[in-house]
């Protein structure tokens, strides 16, 4: 799949950042979940941060959320310390959790309505049941809703004090094709109201539809930083051929293709960066495996950000 065009950037350049992270470290023991990373994000941008799962991007949002105390480094949202002014703070922000917890037994007015207690202005209800299409839903338990629309309800509650900034951690997780498009379209609305919106995902296709710029994060480190198709733009080839052999084949043998710029290997398939796909597939089908058998699977694709995650850390975003 071809990468999709970058968004028109909805950042206020000139404005002093909403999100800045300096140095923010979380330990475990002798496991560091989140590794010094430092960025910051200018109001009305989509900030996503790109990794697999356990690459440390929920322990990086818990604790701006103030849900996690950090180890070592500084956080600022809205130009106050995050961790120190945590209560402030959490009055300007909105934030669905990965693990969003809706109670079964009740209705959906009556979740939301929950929800906008805890803050000193929200929002009306009224106004967010309509808005995320849960007018009709309004009187139903949480446990009759389908996946999607428990989904527009976690959001819902994430707006109901309208928040300057809005964290999404995962938040297509478990949905299907069309449920997943329906929610792209929700923060397509909340960046057209030029909320701020840090965004965690191991989808790269939503990554690059939604995110102004992505921070790929691998190990509890920030591994690249950029506008997804800068990001694209920093590998030095432009697609991909992945194949796959019934018999092992020698690794060097694939390096010396034509055009193919480097090899990597995961779970027995190959993948060949290449900037002239035509030659490398003519060369390709002349290599034959141990039992003399040409190449059994494969795939040619232009260059995204799993190549990027590939080239950064050989290995798949989904592993």
């Amino acid at each position: 799949m071809a990468i999709a065009e970058a968004p028109v950037t909805r950042a206020r350049a000139d404005a002093a950042p909403a999100l800045e992270v300096d140095g923010l470290t979380k330990r475990y023991g002798k496991l560091i979940a989140v590794d010094g990373i430092s960025f910051s994000v200018p109001p009305g941008e989509t900030f996503g941060l790109l990794g697999p799962n356990g690459a440390g991007k929920t322990t990086t949002l818990e604790m701006i959320e103030g849900l996690r105390t950090p180890d070592d480094g500084t956080i600022r949202l809205l130009g106050m310390d995050a961790v120190k002014q945590r209560r402030v703070v959490q009055q300007r922000i909105g934030v669905q959790l990965q693990s969003q917890t809706l109670w079964p037994e009740l209705t959906v007015e009556e979740t939301l309505k929950l929800f906008a207690a805890v803050f000193h202005r929200p929002v009306p209800v009224r106004g967010l049941m309509e808005r995320f299409m849960l007018m009709e839903k309004r009187c139903s338990l949480v446990r009759a809703l389908s996946g999607g629309q428990k989904q527009r309800l976690a959001v819902a509650t994430a707006l109901v004090n309208d928040p300057e900034i809005v964290f999404l951690d995962e938040p297509t997780t478990g949905l299907d094709p069309s449920a997943r498009q329906s929610f792209w379209d929700l923060i397509g609305e909340l960046q057209r109201d030029g909320k701020t919106v840090i965004v965690t995902t191991h989808y790269m296709e939503e990554a690059e539809v939604l995110c102004d710029r992505v921070a790929i994060m691998d190990r509890g480190q920030i591994k690249a930083m950029d506008t997804p198709r800068q990001l694209v733009r920093t590998l030095p080839f432009d697609n991909t051929v992945e194949c796959s052999f019934a018999t092992a084949v020698d690794a060097p043998v694939l390096e010396a293709l034509p055009a193919v710029h480097e090899v990597k290997r995961e779970d027995g398939a190959f993948f060949l960066f290449t900037d002239d796909v035509a030659a490398t597939l003519a060369g390709l089908m002349e290599v034959r495996d141990a039992a003399g058998d040409r190449v059994k699977g494969l795939h040619v694709g232009t260059a995204t950000l799993e190549d990027v995650f590939i080239a950064l850390t050989g290995r798949r975003l989904g592993d």
